[in-house]
């Protein structure tokens, strides 16, 4: 059974900062690309950060400015975003995703419909 969990989430204030952790089982996980995605209450859900399966390649929104770093550990069977700078506007449920297809970069790789599997999401409240 494919199993992602997304853990790491909370409150925290502005400008604070958070290590999301998202744990995969039931498939070879070094196999798969990964990205991380949020969707706040009324909009659409967002992609933010995008990793190849060997970790070499990274992709990012292009209004990003650096606040999200993704990251993996395949022996570990783990993908990480970290979290620094945090304001309210950050503030969602945050999913991470599992993709079997090819490496196609941005923007494809932000997309959620290159994404096959998805965890159940951690909540992230930023106040200010």
């Amino acid at each position: 059974q494919i199993e992602l969990v997304e853990s790491g989430g909370g409150s925290v204030q502005a400008g604070g900062s958070l290590r999301l952790s998202c744990r995969a089982s039931g498939f070879v996980f070094s196999s798969a690309n990964m990205g991380w995605f949020r969707q706040a209450p009324g909009k659409d859900r967002e992609g933010i950060a995008a990793i190849s399966r060997g970790g070499g390649e990274k992709w990012y929104p292009d209004s990003w400015q650096g606040q999200f770093t993704i990251s993996r550990d395949n022996a570990k069977n783990t993908l990480y975003l970290q979290l620094n700078n945090l304001t309210p506007e950050d503030s969602s449920t945050y999913y991470c995703a599992a993709s079997k297809g090819p490496w196609l970069g941005s923007p494809v790789a932000l997309m959620t419909t290159t994404y096959d599997y998805w965890g159940q999401g951690t909540q992230v409240t930023v106040s200010s």
